[in-house]
Formats: structure tokens, sequence, C-alpha cells
């Protein structure tokens, strides 16, 4: 992979975690610390546009930071989610054209601990990057260790034979939002 050092050409960063707080107090933390080092740090910051949660944490405090905060909501989560106020808002008509523009307006991926929406879409970027269709930077912030089972099964898929060379070569795994930051 890239270094991320070489890549000052990034205005956007997307994150992508869960649209619920969790049960340790960590992943909120961690949500609003990277909101708040997105606007710090005069990026953009692209999400699903939810104000629950870990993704509405991490928005709010990007837009307190100073950040321009675009949400890509599917019309069908309306009854759902509430929609974060006080940012740009782009409707898709389901999940796979919201992932898409997420993608398409991204220069890099921040993921978060989140559930199967987060997985999917962690999957989603780092398959295509695999597949040689994009090299934006992709970075798994691994708070309190909750990546390390999803860790511990890409070297058991590759020790099965399902996958060829070291997974981990196609993103960045980090304890905290800081040390993310500091590879950019």
């Amino acid at each position: 992979m890239a270094n991320a050092s070489h890549h000052s050409n990034v205005k956007s960063i997307c994150v992508f975690c869960g649209s619920s707080p969790g049960r340790n107090p960590v992943y909120l933390a961690a949500a609003r610390r990277a909101g708040e080092l997105i606007g710090q740090r005069g990026f953009r910051m692209v999400y699903g546009g939810g104000a629950s949660g870990m993704m509405g944490e991490a928005a709010r405090a990007a837009l307190a930071a100073g950040a321009g905060v675009i949400g890509v909501r599917p019309a069908p989560l309306d009854h759902l989610e509430l929609p974060q106020g006080g940012i740009e808002m782009i409707q898709t008509p389901d999940l796979f054209e919201r992932k898409q523009r997420m993608v398409a307006m991204s220069d890099v991926f921040l993921i978060l601990p989140g559930g199967l929406g987060t997985l999917d879409e962690f999957f989603e970027v780092a398959t295509t990057a695999q597949l040689g269709m994009h090299e934006k930077i992709i970075i798994l912030v691994n708070t309190d260790g909750y990546f390390e089972p999803l860790l511990a099964l890409f070297q058991r898929c590759k020790g099965e034979g399902f996958v060829y060379g070291d997974l981990t070569r196609l993103f960045y795994t980090v304890e905290t939002p800081d040390a993310a930051f500091a590879l950019l």
C-alpha cells in the first residue's frame, strides 16, 4: 500500500461507524475525537447522515470544529434514523447508491466500531481496493481492541487458502483517531 503521507491532496474523510453508541463509552469518545480532528485539520467529513449514536457524535464534533459535513442518507432509512441538522444532506434511493456516493466523494475511509452496516462499508472499500479499483486510504480504528476478532478472521482466511497475500496490506490499523490522523 502507498504510504499515506504521500497523499497531500486529501480533502474529504469518510467516517464509517455505528448508528448506536455502543456499550463502552470509549466508542463515543473515539467518534467525537475523530470529528474534532477532521474539523481541526481542515478536512470535510462524509458520513451516513444520522444524528444518533457514534455517527451523530462524530458529525456534531466535526461541525463544532469547523468542518463541512455531508450526510448521505437512503430514503428508506428515514423512519429509523433522525437526520443530523446543520449539514449538507444527499438523499439516495437505497444503501447501494449511498455507498457509491460516499466512496466517490471521499479520499480517506476512517472505520470506527459499528455493526453490520459499518462492516459492510469496510468490506466494500477493502474489496474494491484489493481489486485495484481505488488506491484510497483505509484506516481501521481498533478502539479498545474492537476489531481484533475481525483481524483474526483475516488470518484464518489466509491460512485456509481463501486469501492470497496479507489482507492487512489494504488498510492501516491504529488504536486511536489521533494515530489515524498522524498517518495523514
